[in-house]
């Protein structure tokens, strides 16, 4: 329950929170971020500015909600830049009183949270300094969100990555997610995009919950990079620039290209099985269905598109997934592959595409990058 002399308490809380000493973390690089030594980083943004994106393993107590910021922030524009000051320290205090009557209920006395806004400004100043009046040995982050973006920006669209990849390359339904999983739990490390994207990377490629922000996708990218040790190579498959809506980055693209493939291949009814389970969501979605595949009437032709919509009437799906490969991925593929061109470190072959094949397949590919991350290596 929010006190009655809350909204007093907040009027003043400003004045005194700038007369206090600042307690505040610079973070330089995204490896800070994430062993900052805090027991909790608190994000006081709003729930909308905290969904586009923040720092590994935040939690959103937001000291203006939504509306409440948009209508801080219309004020401050069109009427008073006292009056937006005042209407939002008092309702910054009344949410962060319930945070501390909720949320944070339970902390003991010796908790040291990180607090962050959007730049290290007001919203996380007056929440660090109530936490302090209380006893707890809060901390702000200085430059916000702000400087949280600059260090992913820094690592993935401005410094080369310091990492050697190899790119795991195939017709659509051969598994390659599939096999990523596979070589990670080996111990291999991989980078699954199409996971991080939250999407298949195809045209039918969308999945139920829907991709994160471009800001998001990449804090999830830094996120796995930083685990990864930069002496052993990571295999990534074979990806556009594009994953879904989501942009690979620029220092990641530049690795990618750079890197040699592995190709793996496996017959196309195999395939059609493969896809009709991994792909069971939208095909099973007939009216979503048709409405991706209709805009290729113009690329693939109108009697070809008909027939896949035959096939869909049909209910027969394996006929569909094969057609599509044959008359849209597999050329699709081979065109970009071949304006590609890519040095290819071996080929793998699979007869089906079951446990024990794709099993066997992933040991062939660890064989074959260990081979030459060997080679590869200064003293190979």
């Amino acid at each position: 329950m929010v006190r009655c002399d809350t909204v007093n308490f907040a009027l003043s809380a400003e004045r005194h929170a700038y007369m206090m000493p600042r307690m505040t973390q610079d973070f330089l690089d995204f490896s800070q971020f994430l062993t900052h030594g805090f027991d909790d980083v608190i994000d006081v943004r709003s729930p909308a500015e905290f969904a586009e994106d923040h720092v590994p393993g935040a939690i959103n107590l937001p000291v203006l909600d939504n509306a409440e910021r948009a209508r801080v922030g219309t004020i401050y524009v069109q009427e008073s830049r006292f009056l937006a000051r005042r209407i939002g320290a008092a309702l910054v205090f009344q949410n962060a009183a319930r945070h501390i009557e909720g949320p944070l209920a339970d902390r003991e006395r010796d908790w040291r949270p990180l607090v962050y806004c959007w730049r290290g400004g007001q919203r996380s100043g007056a929440f660090g300094w109530m936490l302090r009046q209380i006893g707890w040995q809060a901390e702000t982050v200085e430059g916000g969100y702000r400087s949280y973006r600059r260090a992913v920006n820094r690592m993935l669209h401005l410094a080369p990555l310091p990492f050697k990849a190899v790119l795991l390359g195939g017709y659509t339904g051969t598994a390659k997610t599939d096999l990523l999983h596979r070589l990670s739990a080996r111990g291999v490390q991989v980078l699954d995009l199409e996971g991080l994207a939250r999407h298949r990377g195809s045209l039918l490629g969308e999945m139920d919950a829907p991709q994160p922000s471009q800001k998001g996708f990449e804090t999830a990218i830094a996120q796995v990079l930083a685990r990864l040790d930069p002496a052993r190579p990571v295999v990534i498959e074979a990806e556009s620039s594009k994953v879904g809506e989501c942009l690979v980055p620029p220092s990641l693209w530049a690795v990618m290209r750079a890197a040699p493939w592995i190709e793996v291949s496996a017959p196309i009814k195999a395939r059609a099985v493969y896809l009709d389970h991994a792909y069971d969501d939208i095909l099973s979605d007939t009216d979503r269905l048709r409405e991706r595949l209709a805009p290729l009437r113009s690329f693939r032709g109108r009697e070809v598109v008909d027939r896949w919509f035959a096939m869909i009437d049909a209910n027969d799906r394996l006929a569909l997934t094969q057609a599509l490969m044959e008359q849209h991925y597999d050329p699709a593929y081979a065109k970009s592959r071949k304006g590609v061109d890519p040095r290819t470190l071996g080929e793998v072959a699979m007869n089906a595409l079951d446990d024990a094949a794709l099993d066997a397949a992933a040991a062939r590919i660890e064989a074959i990058v260990a081979s030459w991350d060997m080679k590869d290596s200064p003293a190979g």
